[in-house]
Order: C-alpha cells, then sequence, then structure tokens
C-alpha cells in the first residue's frame, strides 16, 4: 500500500512534491478515502497553504467519487477561501465539477458566478451540472452566453443537453451543429441526435442521422433497436437491425441491448439470448437477470426457467425480489409471491414501492382480505402511504376483496388524486351496486376539469352495467361518438353491447357491431350469444356462436355455450357435435370455484 510507504515519513519531512505524488497515485487507483485520509493525516486541512495548492485538484477528484465525502468537500472549499495570492482558477473549475457530481447546483452556480476567469471547461462543467438534473431552461441559457463569448462547446457537451430537449430546440441544436464548421461531429453527439428524433417519434430522421455516422458504437445500435423493437409496427425491422449489428458490422450486444430487446423475445428468441449471456459473462447482472426472468414468465411452462435464474443467483437485491414476486403476483398460484416476500425479510432486503405494488397485487389476485390489510400495514410502515401508485392499488384490492368502505377510506384519505385514482373509485362504485354515487364522482371530475380518459370512461360504463343505468350510458357513448376526444377501443364497444344485450336492447346492440370502426372480437360474440339465448332467439344466438368459435377456436368455453343454445333447440346432433369437436381438439371447460377466506 503507498500509505505504508510513506508512513513513516513525518509531516515536517514530507515534501509538497511527496504530498502530491502520494495522493495522484492514490486517486488514479481508484482508492479516494484512502487519499482523504491520507490527507487529514498526514498534511492537515490546517496546514493547507499557497505551497501546497497542486494537491487540491487530486483532493477534490476524490471527493467527488462518493456523495459520503460531500461534507468533506465543503470543507476543503472553506480551506481554498482562507488562502490568497495564487490563482484559484482550475481549483474553482474542480469544484463545479465535484458540485455537479453531487447534483449541487447551487454551491456550483454560486462558484461559477463568483469567477472573474473562465473558459471552456468552466462553461461545460456548469452546463453539465445542469443537464444531469434536467434543467433545460439553464443548460440553454449558459450555451447560449458561452456560445456568444467566443468558446466553442465540445461534443460531449452539446451532447448532454441533447439529451433533456424537445425535438423543436434539438432541431435548432442540429442545425446550429451544420452550420458551423467549428463544432465537431462525434459519436456521442450523432447518437444523441439519433436519440433525439427516435424519442419525437421522427424515425426518418432519426435514420438519416444513424445512417450518416462515420463511426457507430453499441450504444448507437442500442438506441436505435429498442426503439424500433418495442414499436409493434417497426418490430420486424428492429430485429433486423439487431442482426445487422452483430453479423454485419461485427459490434457485439453490451448487457444494455439485450436488456432493451428482451422484453419483445418470444420464447425461442429469450433461450437464445440467455445462451449468450453465458458465453458472454453478464448472465448474473441482477437487472440483466431480471429482465431475463420476465422474458421467460411470458410463457407460462417457462415460470420454472425464471425461477431457476433467480434461485441461482448468489446476490440478489431488491430488483430482483421485486421482479419474482411480481412475477408470481398474477398467476393462479399468486399465493407464492407471498411466501418469497417473507423470504426475502428473512434475508434482510427491504421491499421498496415496486415490492409492495406486486404484493398488493397478489392479495388482489387471491381476493385475501387479510394479507391485503396486513401489506396495507406495512405500506403504512414504511412511509409509503402518500404514494398515488400504491393508494390506487389498494382501492382496487380492496374493492376486489369486497371490503366497500375500506376503498372509500383510501380513496378520501389519498393527499393528491390523479385520474386513475377517481376512474378506480367509480369502478368500485360500479361493482358494489352504487350506480348513482359512480355518476356523482363522474360529474365531480368534470366540475374540477380532471381529463377523462378511456380508462374513465369504460370505469364509468362498467358502472352502468353493474347497475341497469341504460338510459345514462346510451346518452354517454353516443355523445362520446360524436365527440371524438376519447379513443373508443374494443373493450369499451364490448362493455357497451353487453350492457345493451343484458337489458333486452338486443337491436341496438347488433346496430353498434354493425359500425364498429375494429374487427369484432370474441368477447363481444359472447355477449350477443348470451343476450339472444335469454331473449329466447335460439337460431340467431346459434348464428353468432358459430361466429365466436371461428374467432376463438381454442377456449373451451364458447363451445359449451353453443351447446348450450343446441340443447334449449333441442337440437341434440348439435350438442353430440360440438362434444365431438371437443374432444378432437383436446379441449375441456375448467371448473368454476369458490373460495371463503
Amino acid at each position: 500500500m503507498i500509505i505504508r510507504r510513506f508512513s513513516s515519513i513525518s509531516v515536517e519531512t514530507l515534501s509538497e512534491s511527496a504530498a502530491k505524488q502520494i495522493v495522484k497515485e492514490l486517486v488514479q487507483q481508484g482508492q479516494n478515502k484512502q487519499a482523504l485520509e491520507f490527507y487529514r493525516k498526514e498534511v492537515r486541512p490546517a496546514a493547507l497553504s499557497n505551497g501546497t495548492t497542486s494537491i487540491i485538484p487530486s483532493l477534490i477528484k476524490a471527493c467527488s467519487s462518493s456523495q459520503f465525502h460531500h461534507r468533506f468537500g465543503l470543507q476543503l472549499h472553506c480551506n481554498i477561501l482562507k488562502l490568497s495570492g495564487f490563482s484559484k482558477h482550475v481549483i474553482f473549475n474542480s469544484l463545479i465539477s465535484m458540485y455537479s457530481k453531487f447534483c449541487d447546483t447551487e454551491s456550483a452556480r454560486k462558484v461559477f458566478d463568483e469567477m472573474t476567469k473562465r473558459d471552456c471547461v468552466t462553461w461545460s462543467s456548469m452546463i453539465f451540472c445542469y443537464s444531469q438534473i434536467g434543467s433545460l431552461f439553464e443548460s440553454l441559457e449558459l450555451l447560449k452566453k458561452m456560445y456568444y463569448s467566443g468558446f466553442v462547446p465540445k461534443p460531449e457537451l452539446i451532447a448532454s443537453v441533447l439529451s433533456i430537449c424537445d425535438i423543436r430546440i434539438g432541431k435548432q441544436i442540429h442545425a446550429l451543429v451544420i452550420t458551423d464548421e467549428r463544432l465537431e461531429y462525434s459519436v456521442f453527439m450523432s447518437t444523441a441526435l439519433v436519440d433525439l428524433y427516435l424519442r419525437g417519434d421522427d424515425l426518418q430522421m432519426g435514420f438519416c442521422v444513424f445512417e450518416q455516422m462515420d463511426e457507430k458504437n453499441e450504444v448507437s445500435w442500442t438506441i436505435l433497436i429498442s426503439k424500433l423493437i418495442n414499436d409493434n409496427q417497426t418490430y420486424e425491422m428492429g430485429i433486423y437491425y439487431f442482426q445487422v449489428m452483430q453479423f454485419k458490422e461485427g459490434i457485439k450486444p453490451n448487457r444494455v441491448t439485450l436488456i432493451s430487446v428482451l422484453p419483445s423475445c418470444s420464447f425461442r428468441q429469450g433461450k437464445e439470448i440467455h445462451c449468450y449471456s453465458f458465453r458472454h459473462g453478464f448472465e448474473s447482472e441482477p437487472r440483466f437477470s431480471s429482465a431475463l426472468m420476465h422474458s421467460y414468465c411470458k410463457c407460462e411452462e417457462a415460470l420454472q426457467s425464471s425461477r431457476l435464474i433467480f434461485e441461482r443467483l448468489k446476490k440478489r437485491d431488491v430488483v430482483l425480489w421485486s421482479s419474482i414476486i411480481k412475477i408470481y403476483s398474477r398467476r393462479e398460484n399468486s399465493s407464492e409471491s407471498l411466501r418469497l416476500f417473507l423470504r426475502m425479510q428473512m434475508e434482510g432486503v427491504k421491499p421498496n414501492s415496486i415490492t409492495l405494488l406486486a404484493l398488493i397485487s397478489a392479495c388482489t389476485t387471491l381476493s385475501s382480505l387479510s394479507h391485503g390489510r396486513g401489506i396495507h400495514c406495512l405500506v403504512f410502515k414504511k412511509g409509503f402511504n402518500i404514494d398515488i401508485l400504491i393508494a390506487n392499488s389498494l382501492i382496487n384490492m380492496y374493492s376486489k376483496c369486497g371490503c366497500f368502505t375500506a376503498s372509500i377510506q383510501t380513496f378520501i384519505e389519498m393527499p393528491i388524486r390523479d385520474s386513475v385514482s377517481w376512474s378506480s373509485m367509480i369502478s368500485t362504485y360500479g361493482l358494489h351496486g352504487c350506480g348513482k354515487e359512480a355518476w356523482q364522482l363522474f360529474y365531480e371530475m368534470e366540475e374540477r376539469e380532471i381529463e377523462i380518459d378511456s380508462i374513465t370512461f369504460l370505469a364509468i360504463l362498467y358502472a352502468c352495467n353493474h347497475t341497469g343505468l341504460v338510459k345514462e350510458a346510451q346518452t354517454l357513448f353516443h355523445t362520446a361518438t360524436r365527440a371524438g376526444k376519447i379513443e373508443l377501443k374494443e373493450e369499451h364497444y364490448a362493455c357497451y353491447v353487453d350492457l345493451l344485450g343484458r337489458f333486452g336492447k338486443l337491436d341496438d346492440a347488433c346496430e353498434v357491431v354493425k359500425l364498429m370502426p375494429m374487427k369484432v372480437s370474441p368477447r363481444i360474440w359472447s355477449s350477443l350469444v348470451s343476450a339472444c339465448k335469454a331473449e329466447a332467439r335460439l337460431e340467431v344466438a346459434e348464428m353468432f356462436g358459430r361466429r365466436l368459435i371461428e374467432t376463438e377456436p381454442e377456449n373451451a368455453a364458447n363451445y359449451t355455450l353453443l351447446s348450450m343454445v343446441y340443447g334449449e333447440l333441442k337440437n341434440w346432433v348439435g350438442v353430440e357435435e360440438v362434444r365431438r369437436v371437443m374432444r378432437l381438439r383436446g379441449l375441456k371447460k375448467k371448473s368454476g370455484f369458490s373460495r371463503i377466506e
């Protein structure tokens, strides 16, 4: 160790050059804590003088390495201010950089404003400080002043500002880069421009910049591929570029590339990426393992693979625990997520908001009020009761578990509510047969000018369906259709058709289906069959039943519904034919069950 090498040297005999060399070597080796300890014991802040100022930049760099050294950096700054008679320009640049890494923009700006002489590094450090916390206005103001002061910003600085710009401002910066020959292009800037245009959904310009890049690194490819592959319309193109990256350009995808690709992969593709990760040694990295587990869990048969990945990991942080708990929370064996949570606590890993959301989801799936109340207590204990996402989930959980009053109380106690909060409460009223209260809440939303989105619209339709408010639903649906402010999706039409069919307005339901702008879903056909059956229009029910099976041939419940229609028609040949087809396809209707806690 370097410290041991110099431990026998006294403070009096330790020269400035020796002290500087020791600190510099320690910082270069990443031993920042040891460098600061050496300074504190061997040099001492009180002994800092004009003769030892050359050691200060290295000390500031050591302070910047960790938030734990913030206080030490402040003390060092105070000692610097006491000195005089030397140039503080380089030291002040280092201080701005240090405060930038601490996200202490106020202190950084104070140092910046007090500097009488500023160079390119000074301006860049201050702009970096603002850009890393997302302060676009301040970053642009300083970039403009820097440019007009005659300093040419480096590509890395422009890239950092582009990362927080919207596409309109980003285009202006791009135009400046093209017209000013002093501004250099680099892979960092070009990658930032690609990201800018893809974030702004300008694929044409994004491709144009990407294709003109002289050099493309794995970051450039990752940004392009992740954008394409996570959009259904450009998914195939994303897979194509992923293959071009590897086999044509010879660039190996890194961990981030694979994490961005995994959510959209099929089971087979996920296995291939898993094999690749083994060969390149990052299969045990927590973020990658989490993404891989989620990729496997999309396939019911591969759930065990997700569990195997989790169990084989030596170190499991809160992200991995939350991932595996979330995977089990929405499945039939969601009680396993609660058992995993107990293991997590026994291993001393503290839950975060994502963990608690997954646990609330598990309680909702299980319809377990006792477990839900226990998780709610934990939410209060951990201080997550003000988290709007958790509060919304609790409203839904209590509603599905039959505890109507607890849903209302949770909603009332929320300090901040979003449109999801209101929608959840409207659904709760509808589920428990309180149609008038649901409408009152809907009107209150309108009075408070809270945005009525597609989720809220579905919630109020759902409430009407459960409480028989047919006229109100018809007025609402026709108004929404004419206004065009809310994009009506398949689930809105399915809920509305079900409502009309359930309450004897079969002709109106059929008319709505005729005017639908999208393909009729199995859920709508099923609602029409049930409505026709209730109205004793069995020939029409048979026709709709056949359409239902054509649309969704692998669902045993559809065959059962058609068989019941044939039974009421006394068409026993038809009943036997349906059963024969079910046997050939290997379909069995799942038995219903009730659960009493």
